[in-house]
């Protein structure tokens, strides 16, 4: 069959649609959510109480905000916050790791969950990696530089209610008009792969380290583009990866695991390096992390199916 471009991108812009109009009505929701919490102040009223979890990150207690703003909003957030309080190289190499690991949570766990894994065991499983990799790191990594000398307070903004959600308005047509763009070049882009029958080199290819990593070949376009782009932006095309039949549900998981904990590994990591943090820290100690947890997770399903067999033969 010979391949057609022209069919390929025909074929991909009904779903292209359907997947951009879903994700811009959550994104704009849960922003506008986010957006009220910080106007009131809720925000900042539970990083008070975050801050005594803190110390044992090796952060001052105020960059318990820049987690909390990240874990709900995206790494933009985190890394202004970061950047305000002073962090050193030490401490924002460290809450690097740990916002990456959390970051954007409420929408990229819905992408998740959309690709049909559970959205309460990735929320668990980011949350701790965040919490444990913070930990681990406060032990391991020498001394970078003095220590923050800044506290930032956290405070509501003062501005009027409407200065607010205009700017917040006018940043989330922004967005959308951003999130449909690359939307609809991913989908293209990935039916055109498909159609061509690119998928399968580009499995053989990135076989050696999806071994590594304890995930399928054939998982290897939805980790590309997770790690390219992340899984916001990303989110479109994994969704229609996940319904195109070439992946199992256990696959799935598997790979959900993995980028879950580790992506994007270019914006985001190019960014927090900028900021001043260790870019090769914040990869490879998240790449381990995801690496192990799903090993771990490949280790539980062969106990599973195990358990199953033994029970049939019963």
């Amino acid at each position: 069959m010979k391949f057609n471009i022209r069919q390929s991108v025909k074929t991909a812009l009904p779903a292209a649609a359907k997947i951009c109009l879903w994700m811009i009505e959550i994104t704009a929701g849960v922003s506008f959510a986010i957006f009220l919490l910080k106007y009131f102040g809720v925000l900042q009223w539970l990083s008070v109480y975050l801050e005594p979890l803190f110390k044992h990150f090796g952060l001052p207690g105020a960059a318990s905000l820049a987690w909390v703003s990240g874990y709900f909003v995206n790494c933009y957030s985190a890394i202004a916050a970061g950047v305000t309080m002073g962090l050193n190289v030490r401490e924002m190499t460290i809450l690097a790791v740990m916002a990456l690991c959390a970051h954007n949570m409420p929408i990229e766990v819905a992408v998740q969950k959309k690709t049909g894994t559970s959205a309460i065991l990735m929320i668990v499983v980011r949350t701790v990696s965040s919490i444990v990799m913070g930990l681990v790191l406060n032990l391991v990594l020498p001394q970078w530089g003095a220590a923050a000398q800044t506290e930032a307070a956290a405070v509501a903004s003062a501005d009027p209610f409407w200065t607010q959600f205009l700017a917040w308005l006018v940043g989330m047509l922004k967005l959308a008009l951003k999130m449909t763009c690359i939307i609809f070049s991913l989908n293209i882009l990935q039916q055109i792969i498909a159609d061509s029958g690119a998928v399968e080199p580009m499995s053989r290819f990135l076989s050696p380290v999806m071994k590594v990593f304890g995930l399928p070949a054939n998982c290897a376009f939805f980790w590309v583009v997770a790690n390219i782009i992340g899984l916001a932006y990303g989110g479109a095309a994994m969704m229609k990866e996940a319904d195109s039949g070439r992946l199992s549900q256990r696959d799935i998981n598997l790979v959900n695991l993995h980028v879950g904990v580790s992506h994007s590994n270019l914006e985001d990591l190019l960014l927090f390096s900028l900021a001043g943090g260790v870019w090769w820290v914040i990869l490879f100690s998240r790449w381990i992390l995801s690496a192990v947890i799903v090993w771990i997770a490949r280790v539980v399903y062969a106990l599973r199916d195990r358990r199953g067999y033994m029970n049939a033969g019963m």
